[in-house]
Order: C-alpha cells, then structure tokens, then sequence
C-alpha cells in the first residue's frame, strides 16, 4: 500500500495578484525539495508546464469558484507511509508555507486535504482526488479519506502519529 494525497486551496485574490508573491516564491523551491523527501513516491504534474506528466486531465472540487484564472493549486503525489508525509508537511520550507497559507488562501468550510490508501501499482487520478476530498468534506474522516487528525493505516485501522522532527 502507498498513501495518496490530494490537497487544494483558493486564492483570496486572483493568483497573479501581487498578495501572492510570497507563494509564488515558494511553489518551485517547494516542488523541487519534496523530490528529495524521504518516504516521497511521486507527484502529478501539470498539463502544459514542465515537470513530471499529469495524472489525468485535472480538475478541482466543487468548493472552486473562478477568478479569471483558469486553475487554483492543488497537488496530488503518493507517498510511501503516513509519517513521511506528515514530517514533511510539518517541517522546514513546507511548513513555512503552510503558516503563511492563511495570508494567501481563503479558510473555506473544506478539508484543505485528503488522504487515502492505494494499492502498491495504482497511481491515483485527479478525479479520484477530487472524489475523495469532496468525500472527506461531506462524511468525515474514515479508512476511505482521511485528515492527519484522525489517520487510518493501511488497514483501515486508526492510527495516531508523531510529532514531525
């Protein structure tokens, strides 16, 4: 089994707004540093820019509103187990990025990701994402999508973690 995660976020402003500077210095950084992340599998690229190819033709959950843009970020990546993703999220240029997010993202009354289990040779769609992350938003956490705060191991069993280091 690998962990499947899908997050996502609307700007507060347009994403060539001058607001987003400081996550637009981020994101490459960012996208560069997970490729080294211990526990990292993959991550989906995007249509049209360079980087790894798409996993599917990418779509965004019900929760996304236009703003003349076109797009609202959004990953989608696969993971060997729980705790590397959650060191990662919780330390160093992620988590600084993370902290800011509340100055570049609206709090919606979404999940701002989900996670699941996959099998070992499925690599996860971006509908499959938005399926699970509109699941979560409407049923909680289960085995089927869940948050860190109430995580379930590839057995469907509950889990807690650790602090990240």
């Amino acid at each position: 089994m690998r962990l499947a995660a899908y997050n996502f976020g609307v700007f507060k402003q347009p994403a060539e707004d001058a607001q987003n500077e400081g996550w637009r210095e981020r994101h490459d950084p960012l996208m560069h540093h997970v490729g080294s992340a211990p526990g990292f599998v993959a991550r989906s690229g995007y249509d049209g820019e360079p980087g790894p190819p798409s996993w599917g033709t990418q779509i965004f959950p019900r929760f996304y509103h236009e703003r003349g843009d076109g797009w609202s970020p959004a990953t989608l990546s696969l993971w060997l187990d729980l705790q590397s993703l959650f060191n990662f999220t919780y330390s160093g240029l992620h988590r600084e990025a993370f902290v800011l997010g509340k100055t570049w993202f609206e709090r919606g009354v979404w999940p701002p990701y989900v996670l699941w289990w996959v099998e070992a040779d499925h690599i996860p769609d971006w509908a499959e994402g938005v399926a699970r992350f509109e699941y979560l938003h409407d049923h909680g956490s289960t085995p089927h999508a869940f948050n860190f705060k109430q995580a379930f191991d590839g057995a469907g069993q509950p889990t807690r973690l650790r602090q990240a280091t």
